[in-house]
């Protein structure tokens, strides 16, 4: 587990949005919501604390981890892929689903 650690500490994981392709780099110890905005794209959020799920997405590959000990999501959401973008950070490359809403449409350049 620590060697697991160690990578996840200093690696920029790359996120891929579908189906529209776009994608962003994730330097460690940031959340999905300000990777996007910092590189131009707009990710619809509200309360920046994992209680509102304004930022719910679905990571349909990869892994993901809640900063938080309980998001606002339940047991079969965190079991089917959903994150709370807002307090979530890649372990891994990621593809997660753009259309899982649809405020995130709203995905865009700045």
């Amino acid at each position: 587990m620590g060697d697991l650690q160690q990578d996840t500490a200093r690696r920029t994981w790359t996120v891929r949005l579908e189906p529209a392709g776009v994608a962003f780099d994730v330097p460690p110890g940031m959340d999905l919501v300000s990777a996007a905005r910092a590189a131009g794209w707009r990710w619809p959020k509200s309360c920046r604390n994992g209680t509102c799920r304004t930022c719910r997405a679905r990571v349909v590959e990869g892994h993901a981890v809640h900063r938080i000990d309980w998001p606002g999501l339940s047991r079969e959401e965190l079991a089917e892929g959903w994150v709370l973008a807002c307090v979530a950070e890649p372990r891994s490359d990621l593809v997660v689903d753009a259309l899982c809403q649809p405020d995130t449409m709203s995905l865009k350049p700045r």
